[in-house]
């Protein structure tokens, strides 16, 4: 498949060790500088193997954990299972592979919401921050049109817009496959982490964090898809304001865009990890790639 490099030394290979005692399951593979990638709510990291396969292509280091609770990675303790805690395992989970830090910090999704928490918590971890298609906005327009907290949007709105988000084409046949061997098993393995989570990513009130990362001048991209149903616009809105306003590139897609073209992710990531993309740092680009 195109998808896959050729070369041996790039390609990502399927690991397990311990985090604080307990069993975690990552991804590692390539060589270059370091992108840490958290995967998105209810996958895993393996969901994302094309994509990631894409940057160890281009000559990056990457990797990619499944989160506690997913994948088959031991859940957190019951006291640690807030973002902070999440946060707290990343750093810990970089100690015990001995990643060498600062790294680009790129999450998706609710790990998108997980990297914000990380690099507001550990700023000697992050070098640059990527957020593609994340949580963390305050803000949500419900179906009448009424501006309302992020954290007032009940579940099944996200569940109805994940649904709506397998749109046709490349997008289902691809994303689709990804669902069923990845969220289902995680569903069955450990319905409450999904649910947890779930009610995580729509309650998390970032602003503060946000702020203080908008304060601190560290380098951030947010990457969004212009077909994303499932973090509206009016989410990723709040989100880039209370970063004041740091670069956004758009590209074409839905909210698991990154998995039906991994091509254009591996093109848009190099390009943010290498300073290939020469617009002012608060400038919008539609990335045609």
């Amino acid at each position: 498949m195109d998808d896959v490099p050729t070369d041996p030394g790039a390609r990502i290979t399927w690991h397990t060790t311990t985090v604080a005692g307990r069993q975690t399951h990552y991804g590692v593979g390539g060589a270059g500088p370091t992108v840490l990638f958290l995967h998105g709510w209810a996958l895993t990291n393996r969901a994302y193997k094309r994509p990631l396969a894409r940057l160890t292509a281009r000559q990056l280091r990457v990797y990619a954990p499944a989160l506690p609770g997913f994948g088959g990675t031991s859940d957190l303790p019951l006291e640690e299972r807030t973002l902070p805690g999440y946060a707290r395992w990343v750093s810990d989970f970089c100690a015990a592979v001995d990643i060498p830090t600062p790294v680009t910090l790129v999450g998706h999704s609710f790990g998108g919401g997980v990297a914000i928490m990380t690099a507001h918590d550990f700023p000697d971890l992050a070098a640059r921050l990527v957020l593609v298609n994340s949580i963390g906005g305050s803000k949500w327009t419900d179906g009448r049109g009424i501006l309302r907290a992020s954290r007032d949007r009940p579940i099944w709105d996200w569940g109805l817009h994940l649904q709506a988000d397998l749109g046709p084409g490349r997008q289902i046949t691809r994303v689709l496959p990804v669902i069923l061997q990845e969220a289902v098993p995680n569903v069955i393995r450990n319905p409450r982490a999904v649910w947890r989570v779930a009610h995580l990513a729509r309650t998390a009130d970032l602003d503060s964090e946000l702020d203080e990362l908008r304060t601190r001048r560290l380098p951030i991209v947010i990457v969004w898809s212009t077909q994303d149903t499932v973090i509206p616009e009016t989410t990723l809105l709040s989100l880039r304001a209370g970063l004041g306003h740091p670069k956004l590139i758009t590209v074409p897609g839905g909210h698991s865009w990154l998995i039906s073209n991994p091509r254009q992710f591996g093109e848009v990531i190099t390009n943010i990890v290498t300073g290939s993309l020469t617009a002012p740092p608060h400038e919008s680009d539609e990335a045609a790639v």
